[in-house]
């Protein structure tokens, strides 16, 4: 191809490409560079890895820190795993089965995850400390609780990203296991499951992200620092204008990236696939 032709075919799509990489990396390299800073500051005066030091991540030992991963982590699988279990049960039944109230039922669910979560928290309080007078394992300040606020509003869009994909399955497969004398509790976990596993990793990995990082209702919920998630503790360091601490605080945002990204790179052959597959049939 000749050098102006392939300019004008595909040459600006890599420019524009460099572009953007560099537009979404630089506030990345720039957190990296303030985790690094001796000086510990996000002032625009700073110039990139001007000094480097690890004294920032020495620092996180000295704090609560790894307790709050810790939270963060337990909190975030578990939400992941109760929204696949209940995202996935309730796609299977709407894809499988034609009952009363089906489509009124999904459009329920659209139309109540329009509004997000953290429009209610005020609800959510007032719930959790009526709740925790008699369960205190389910009331303010418990990891529990805040589980069990989360999976509320597992279902809407995820249930839709479920049953566009289970509708991909053909039924002919349901019908096979069940002359073969196999129930439907056996269909849906031995047959099934196994082959919607790319939306099942999607949707956990779109759970496990948004709350791993969510801080209204984190906030709301937890009340002692040794209950804190990241996304609380992190912003404590940095609430106080006089008193923040940027550099441990970029320091933890570096390494709370981590677990978010390697989940990433560990689910990414699933990810297109989930994401696609169930926009073929409605």
């Amino acid at each position: 191809m000749p050098a102006r032709e392939w300019v004008r075919e595909l040459g600006w799509r890599h420019v524009v490409g460099v572009v953007a990489v560099a537009y979404a990396a630089f506030p990345l390299v720039y957190v990296v560079s303030a985790s690094l800073s001796v000086n510990g500051t996000l002032t625009g005066s700073n110039s990139l890895f001007a000094s480097v030091s690890g004294d920032n991540y020495a620092a996180l030992a000295d704090t609560r820190f790894w307790t709050w991963v810790v939270n963060t982590l337990q909190i975030a699988v578990a939400t992941a795993v109760g929204t696949v279990l209940m995202g996935a049960a309730a796609a299977y039944a709407f894809s499988r089965f034609r009952f009363t109230g089906r489509r009124v039922g999904l459009t329920s669910l659209l139309v109540i995850q329009m509004f997000p979560q953290m429009l209610a928290f005020v609800a959510v309080f007032l719930l959790l400390l009526a709740i925790g007078e008699v369960f205190p394992a389910l009331g303010l300040n418990s990891k529990l609780g805040l589980i069990c606020v989360y999976l509320g509003g597992a279902l809407g869009v995820n249930t839709f990203l479920m049953y566009g994909f289970f509708n991909t399955v053909p039924k002919e497969i349901d019908e096979a296991a069940k002359i073969d004398g196999a129930t439907h509790a056996q269909i849906y976990w031995t047959i099934v499951l196994r082959l919607v596993s790319p939306i099942l990793a999607v949707v956990g990995l779109l759970s496990f992200i948004s709350t791993f990082g969510e801080f209204i209702l984190a906030r709301v919920v937890l009340q002692s620092q040794g209950s804190w998630t990241l996304a609380v503790g992190l912003y404590g360091w940095v609430s106080n204008q006089l008193d923040a601490n940027w550099g441990l605080f970029a320091a933890g945002a570096v390494i709370s990236a981590l677990p978010v990204l390697a989940l990433f790179l560990f689910l990414q052959k699933y990810i297109v696939g989930g994401l696609t597959a169930g926009s073929v049939k409605g």
